[in-house]
């Protein structure tokens, strides 16, 4: 009998530990872990490259270092520049480029740069007494073709600077030249003359990208379009001793310009991998 009330008594003591140690765990068991955890989006593609066609107007300031003529290189002649004023003119462009990287692209555009009246005033001096003054108008005009080449500075908020560089050629056109000497009454012409000229630029700007194809630019441009030359100075009755055209030595232009540039390969908007499925416990 001792035997049979050890057995019932170790057997209820087992079944009460059981009991306590099933209360202290949580009634519902939380699930497994996922198997594996999705990686973040990757795009599947790159925000640059491709070919791209441009657009430009912008306003022209601009001058001239010095004019030239025969007629003043005299010994005992002297020339003293008052002023050498070209009004602004307006700018109209385009050509095509590519876009090698994020940082690097270059475009060959051509320009009509329209007529900008000159007006110029020197005081002459003979063997240092003045004489009389050189009052002169006239236009110029040019076409400028140019290769360039962009250095993009990075990106923020889809804003973008940019200093760039280009070498060419101008066709410079002076027309409609007039040199008038009023002390003298004295009044020379020259005729309308085109000549090319080697071109060089310095661009710094912002571009703004609208879309995946579009953008839109602000820049300043430095200009050195070369010489300009007039065709031989005669007096009004069509008669002139000695061949003077007048040169218009080193002209420059500092212009304001708004363009626009279309992407002929424009990127997709970026894909994203999809993520993988998650087993649930």
């Amino acid at each position: 009998m001792r035997s049979v009330r050890h057995l019932i008594a170790a057997g209820a003591a087992s079944l009460i530990s059981t009991a306590a140690i099933a209360a202290d765990m949580p009634s519902i068991m939380p699930p497994p872990p996922p198997l594996y955890s999705p990686p973040p989006p990757v795009a599947c593609c790159e925000d640059f490259g491709g070919w791209y066609l441009r657009g430009d107007i912008g306003m022209t300031n601009q001058g001239v270092k010095s004019l030239y003529n025969v007629l003043n290189t005299s010994p005992g002649t002297g020339v003293a520049p008052v002023f050498y004023d070209f009004d602004s003119s307006m700018t109209f462009g385009g050509g095509i480029g590519y876009q090698f990287n994020s940082w690097f692209r270059a475009d060959l555009t051509a320009e009509y740069r329209g007529k900008a009246n000159f007006h110029g005033l020197e005081i002459i001096s003979f063997n240092n007494a003045v004489v009389g003054t050189d009052e002169y108008h006239g236009s110029k005009s040019e076409w400028l073709v140019l290769a360039n080449g962009y250095a993009d500075l990075g990106t923020w908020w889809c804003i973008t600077p940019f200093v760039g560089a280009g070498i060419g050629t101008s066709r410079n056109s002076i027309s409609n030249f007039t040199d008038i000497n009023t002390p003298n009454g004295g009044v020379a012409y020259g005729a309308n003359t085109a000549q090319w000229q080697f071109a060089y630029a310095a661009y710094a700007g912002l571009s703004y990208k609208v879309n995946n194809s579009f953008t839109v630019e602000l820049a300043y441009r430095y200009l050195n379009m070369g010489d300009g030359l007039t065709g031989d100075l005669k007096t009004y009755t069509g008669v002139n001793a000695v061949n003077n055209p007048t040169t218009f030595k080193e002209m420059t232009s500092q212009d304001v310009r708004l363009g626009v540039r279309w992407s002929l390969q424009p990127t997709p908007a970026p894909m994203y991998a999809p993520a993988p499925l998650i087993r649930k416990g």
